[in-house]
């Protein structure tokens, strides 16, 4: 199965993995439309990612939403890794019809052309997301191992930004989160994440194709976008940083995700593509660790020499999570997957890269503000 199609395949982790499964010998087709949120409004001429690929594969600029274009982009084609996607957890909460459209009717449309026309596709691995859990996974002494509810507004408005399960007052420790974990997204972009996961691994057992879903923790590294305000906190760090303003750090700064490089996100999706034990299984990609908000502003500046004041605020936005990690027991056991990158180390590669571009304009503001209109920011 030397022929792949990679949906989304322009951007982040898209371009990354082109440039990989080329280099072992893979014939790529990537199906992209070329978001200016991601590559700006010339991505043809100024996107580092889309520049990085255009010669070395077939490339396909189409919507993943048109029939005729996903036709296209799947002949000649054996396995197709689905990322097409939009990316986003606060603007799902207002963008909805178009988070919709592209994840779960794009997904149902490529579906739906798979299991009513004659093709080569033998297997498809759909980029799922750590989102679809919402809050990650804890112990309590009295209860075991619980899912709490998402936070509410009343409790965050006080300071009091830690979740809580069934209203007791019974500390919860924080463990990681495991595929069996419960699925309950606190975001439209979770919940069509969700979405194309299940559809992927329930409709294509039926129509003859083997089924993968990663869902991938927060995945950076050199090539993601600079300029995107809506997604990457340490793209957005970053350019506020490059540009000396002020950070305001949301809740407490204690909230923590998964932070996984993408060299090792490439690294776990091709052993998804090449290792038939993959198929029909569901895999977290993640780091194993989780990392707080405030070091993760600390060790940026730390990078780029730079100080800026942060700001911890106590503003928050509906729908986000407290804390996530992932639990990398089943991906390691199943596949041999662990990850090679430190935080520390990942972070020096992207500064390091990051100092290498033209410094952007922030329009975390204008997103803020958006937020703010909206009522989704507190």
């Amino acid at each position: 199965m030397k022929n792949i199609l990679i949906t989304g395949g322009a951007g982040f982790i898209g371009s990354n993995l082109c440039l990989t499964l080329v280099e072992k010998g893979y014939n790529i087709t990537v199906l992209d439309n070329l978001s200016p949120q991601i590559h700006g409004s010339d991505a043809k001429n100024n996107s580092f990612l889309y520049l990085s690929i255009k010669d070395k594969v077939k490339f396909i600029e189409g919507d993943i939403r048109n029939r005729e274009d996903i036709k296209l982009a799947i002949q000649g084609n054996d396995v197709i890794v689905h990322l097409a996607a939009e990316t986003g957890t606060g603007q799902s909460m207002y963008e909805i019809e178009k988070y919709s459209s592209v994840n779960i009717g794009g997904t149902a449309l490529m579906l739906d052309i798979l299991a009513n026309n004659v093709h080569s596709i033998k297997k498809i691995v759909v980029a799922s997301s750590r989102s679809i859990y919402g809050e990650g996974k804890y112990y309590s002494k009295e209860n075991g191992f619980v899912y709490p509810k998402h936070r509410n507004a009343t409790d965050m408005s006080n300071g009091d930004f830690e979740v809580k399960y069934n209203d007791s007052n019974d500390l919860l420790e924080l463990v990681a989160t495991d595929e069996e974990s419960k699925i309950h997204p606190s975001s439209v972009y979770g919940i069509t994440k969700q979405n194309q996961e299940q559809m992927i691994m329930t409709v294509c057992p039926t129509i003859g194709i083997q089924p993968v879903a990663f869902r991938y923790q927060n995945v950076y590294g050199p090539g993601q976008s600079l300029s995107n305000p809506y997604t990457g906190i340490l793209s957005i760090f970053s350019t506020l940083i490059r540009n000396e303003k002020e950070i305001n750090i949301f809740e407490d700064g204690k909230e923590s995700r998964d932070f996984v490089f993408i060299d090792d996100v490439v690294s776990a999706t091709i052993l998804g593509l090449e290792k038939q034990e993959a198929n029909q299984n569901i895999f977290n990609v993640g780091s194993g660790i989780p990392t707080d908000v405030i070091t993760v502003a600390n060790e940026l500046m730390k990078n780029y020499n730079v100080n800026v004041p942060l700001t911890i605020s106590g503003n928050f936005r509906l729908g986000d999570i407290r804390h996530n990690y992932a639990d990398l027991s089943k991906i390691s056991s199943t596949l041999g997957f662990k990850p090679k990158y430190s935080f520390e180390d990942g972070i020096k590669i992207f500064a390091e890269w990051v100092l290498t571009q033209k410094i952007e304009e922030s329009k975390y503001e204008k997103s803020v503000t958006e937020m703010k209109d909206k009522g989704l920011l507190k």
